[in-house]
């Protein structure tokens, strides 16, 4: 008895820190998530609907979700194979995706979230490209929803340096003859994004070159004014007299003439 108390103090320890590292490990899911999970003390419904969360609050513009081979809609009992591919955010090949449909079984690259055919997530980060198969149902599902969420990752402990974003879309029904190809489907841009200016105006002076460049635009502006000025005035007054005296020559052999009509 006295022995197994012995081995238990003596493993106390180890199982202290394995405790305190249960945190720090659910932050990240390296072989994929799905569906409910606990996030910041509130109840994430669905990660595919609603992101991933635990890599940054917000969808970023930075990471392109895109979906090459996707149909632009759906017939009966037909298999479908669509590319998915997550570019941008960190310069690292890690990165992840939650997927589901509102009807149809998913496959492919992968697996089902809990053994449910209507999901599909990574089962490893290594890579950011990903074949998705979407088996679609019997005939009357109608519209059917997809959402998908992927992830670009570092591989640092915690969500800072980590992005994601979303690619949500619908697809209707017809019939197996008017199907009319496939399409690429694109969220995102993939570039950095500006970081936000913490003010709404730009100090002249601060702008260098700029500014000087402002005001020699305004002075050569002023030029061009003063110039036509000058032209005006020198028209104006200048030649007044020749034009004057040249008026008052022609009234007079105007006079002269007519003195010798008569």
């Amino acid at each position: 008895m006295r022995k197994s108390q012995v081995s238990i103090r003596r493993f106390l320890p180890l199982i202290l820190v394995s405790i305190m590292l249960l945190p720090g490990l659910t932050e990240a899911y390296p072989n994929g998530i799905g569906g409910e999970q606990d996030h910041a003390g509130e109840t994430i419904q669905d990660v595919a609907k609603e992101g991933c969360l635990c890599h940054g609050e917000e969808p970023s513009n930075s990471v392109m979700v895109l979906l090459v081979g996707v149909p632009h809609s759906w017939a009966p009992n037909q298999t479908y194979n669509m590319r998915l591919e997550i570019i941008g955010g960190p310069d690292t090949d890690l990165g992840g995706f939650s997927a589901r449909v509102s009807a149809g079984e998913l496959s492919g690259d992968g697996e089902a979230w809990e053994d449910d055919i209507t999901t599909r997530t990574h089962t490893s980060s290594s890579t950011r490209i990903f074949e998705l198969i979407w088996t679609s149902p019997e005939a009357g599902a109608g519209h059917i929803d997809f959402w998908i969420s992927g992830n670009a990752v570092n591989g640092a402990d915690g969500p800072l340096g980590d992005y994601w974003n979303q690619l949500v879309f619908n697809l209707i029904e017809v019939a197996e003859d008017d199907q009319r190809g496939t399409r690429t489907l694109i969220a995102g841009s993939g570039t950095p994004e500006a970081p936000t200016s913490e003010a709404g105006a730009v100090d002249l002076h601060t702008m260098g070159a700029q500014f000087r460049a402002h005001w020699l635009g305004l002075l050569g502006f002023g030029a061009v004014i003063a110039v036509i000025i000058f032209c005006g005035l020198l028209l104006r007054y200048g030649f007044s007299t020749s034009y004057k005296g040249r008026s008052n020559l022609l009234r007079l052999r105007y006079k002269i003439n007519r003195r010798g009509d008569q």
